[in-house]
Formats: C-alpha cells, structure tokens, sequence
C-alpha cells in the first residue's frame, strides 16, 4: 500500500533497500491484488439482521484514492430493519465540501420487475455509504431511499451490489 514519500537530505546515501521501498514497493502497490474486508449492514432506526444471507466487500486504496466493490445476497432468515439502510465503508472519507465519492448501485431480483440502479453520494468524512438512492420500478423519474419495502420487500436471493470510489481521509 502506498504511503507518503520520504524527504531525502542532502549528502545522504541512497541504498538498494531504500529505492526498493520509495520507487519499487510504491510502483508495484498500484497493481496490488483487491483487498478483501467485512463491511457492516446497518439503517437509521433498526439495524437489520444479516441471518443466513452474506455480505462481502473489497478495496484498492492507492493514495487517497478508495475503489470499493460491496455485495449483499439476502438470505430467508435476513431483515431489513427500519430506516434507511447503509453499507460501512474500508476507510474514512475525507473532509471535502460537497463530499467525497459517488457509489453505485444495482439492486436484483427474480420476480418481475427484477432490476433497478441506484446511485449514492459519500459525504463529507463518510464512514458508511449514507443514503442508497434507487429508482422505483413503478414511477419514472421517482427514486427512493433503500428501506423495507423500497423498491420492493426484500426476499432471500435479492442482490444489491455497489462500486464505486472516493478520496479517503488519510
């Protein structure tokens, strides 16, 4: 993983072990593999209950730079709580007027309608992905905050997946 640069003094030797550190490991940390980290399931009111479904995340942090994957299937013993629900994120956003990142999102399901994209902004020092806007399959135009029953009751199988990325704070 990247981290901030050294500041070289004059008159000093540069040694193998030292460009390894500052040139090769820096290089070669933008081409690491995706990191794997558990991301938490939360809402405003109520928290909901993973039960038997999964929820998996992932990241490549180069800098200050965050991409993030995320996905949650629903399993028969999940539920949704009350409130807007919220994915937690791998790092603190960054403090920036405006916000820090944009996420998407795609809801899935197998009954008809089946499959509506969302959309997120990260606020300002985000710790969690804040409020999940989706599109609701019955109104053009209309979009709704992921809760119980938006876009629709929730059921084992469904899968809403989020990407994205965002400026982190350190």
């Amino acid at each position: 993983m990247t981290f901030s640069p050294r500041t070289w003094v004059v008159g000093e030797t540069v040694s193998a072990a030292i460009m390894n550190q500052e040139i090769r490991d820096q290089f070669n940390s933008m081409f690491d593999a995706w990191t794997a980290y558990t991301p938490v399931w939360s809402a405003v009111t109520t928290d909901p209950v993973l039960g038997n479904g999964t929820l998996a995340g992932r990241y490549l942090k180069v800098g200050k730079t965050c991409k993030v994957n995320l996905i949650l299937t629903l399993g028969s013993t999940s539920t949704f709580g009350a409130g807007d629900l919220r994915l937690s994120l791998p790092f603190t956003g960054a403090s920036i007027a405006g916000g820090c990142g944009v996420l998407t999102y795609q809801y899935s399901r197998t009954p008809s309608p089946n499959y509506v994209m969302g959309s997120g902004p990260l606020s300002s020092s985000a710790t969690t992905t804040g409020t999940v806007w989706l599109a609701n399959p019955g109104t053009i135009g209309d979009w709704n905050a992921w809760a119980s029953g938006s876009p629709w009751t929730g059921a084992a199988g469904d899968i809403l997946r989020a990407y994205g990325e965002y400026q982190t704070a350190a």
